[in-house]
């Protein structure tokens, strides 16, 4: 109701607007009150007049919601999938919802990968104050000493956490097809170690007290929830800051914006230890990086991208960028992609290894010596 009569009056003041324009001066002034008028309406704010206090539960019971047998997301009562228009004509206000239950399951699925998969939470730097930055990774436990084979398992950006490829897929799938679960559990099967990380998750949210929100309550004559929006901004700026000052090396902004050229000199390093690498609908560019001509003979050897496609599963696909060999996933949807190429994934890796330690290494030749020289 607070709605529809707010937009009217939005609505009579530009025709109050277009009928002023064309009068004389004194209508041209009155003209710019009014779009001055304007111009203070928050739209935001009026959408909030008519909306529900944004506060949700914090356990997937709390919602009604549980994951069966299946791995699928169901209400307790009705047994139906999640709906996400729970208030019709509330769009803000499901969007909330809906991210409040994405941060239910986030610790859901940290669960699960402790619980099901048997790995390890790892903080790090393993050796952070209370007080001082830090995140957190999971690890099998021979991680570190398994001889043969490890297994590193990068989520893409997002609102993603460890153990997670989509959100909606774990909402409005299933936990297989949305998380990393399956990869780590046939990894483990096959004997390797395996790590999760975490990338996305590179600041924690620390509640103020009290007396902090009192305070800065007090000092500023700005709307409340104006005022709360500003002040999240810049506390998540400072935690992002904060935590990269953590992990620089002393010569920070320098060693910052050289970064690409340290990973460029370990390119003997990352050849000796790397077998392969599996990306899916991967957007990286080399050119970006300023590779050299042996990293890229490197990529096409030795890493495979599954991308989005409507050809059959590892039906190859043209690239316009000569930097690894392109594959259909199998699926036209992005982030289906992690799960239809699963199985091909892991016949992609058991071939690189089969092939790593059954090849014979050739003879030094007198470029190839070059190239060590010059990588040292």
């Amino acid at each position: 109701m607070y709605i529809y009569l707010s937009i009217l009056n939005l609505l009579t003041v530009w025709v109050m607007m277009a009928q002023l324009q064309q009068g004389g001066p004194d209508e041209k002034e009155k003209t710019t009150a009014l779009k001055d008028l304007l111009s203070r309406i928050d739209l935001d704010e009026l959408m909030k007049k008519d909306e529900p206090p944004l506060e949700f539960p914090d356990t997937l019971e709390g919602f009604e919601y549980i994951f069966n047998e299946k791995g699928q997301l169901r209400h307790i009562k009705t047994g139906e999938p999640f709906v996400f228009n729970y208030r019709e004509d509330l769009h803000r206000w499901n969007q909330k919802r809906y991210e409040a239950l994405g941060e239910i399951i986030t610790k859901y699925v940290y669960e699960l990968l402790q619980k099901e998969c048997h790995l390890k939470k790892v903080t790090l730097p393993v050796d952070a104050t209370e007080s001082e930055p830090k995140s957190f990774i999971f690890m099998s436990e021979d991680a570190l000493t398994n001889p043969d084979k490890l297994l590193v398992l990068i989520h893409g950006n997002g609102v993603v956490r460890a153990g997670q490829w989509a959100r909606r897929l774990i909402i409005n799938e299933d936990l297989d097809s949305g998380t990393q679960i399956p990869y780590i559990k046939r990894a483990v099967e096959e004997g390797y170690g395996v790590i999760v990380l975490n990338p996305n998750e590179n600041y924690i949210e620390v509640e103020k007290t009290k007396a902090q929100v009192q305070l800065s309550s007090d000092s500023s004559d700005e709307p409340a929830e104006k005022r709360e929006r500003k002040d999240k901004i810049q506390k998540e700026t400072k935690k992002r800051r904060d935590f990269y000052e953590k992990y620089r090396n002393p010569q920070k902004e320098k060693e910052t914006m050289q970064m690409y050229i340290r990973m460029i000199q370990r390119e003997a390093e990352v050849k000796n230890k790397v077998t392969a690498v599996a990306l899916t609908d991967s957007v990286h560019n080399v050119w970006h990086q300023e590779v050299g001509k042996t990293i890229r003979e490197w990529m096409r050897e030795n890493c495979c991208n599954w991308v989005s496609s409507s050809e059959p599963l590892d039906t190859s696909v043209e690239s316009m960028l000569p930097d690894c060999p392109r594959v259909s996933a199998g699926t036209e949807r992005h982030e289906l992609t992690s799960w239809k190429s699963f199985p091909s994934i892991f016949k992609f890796f058991s071939e690189a290894l089969e092939a790593r330690t059954s090849s014979v290494k050739p003879t030094p030749t007198r470029r190839s010596n070059r190239i060590k020289y010059e990588e040292l």
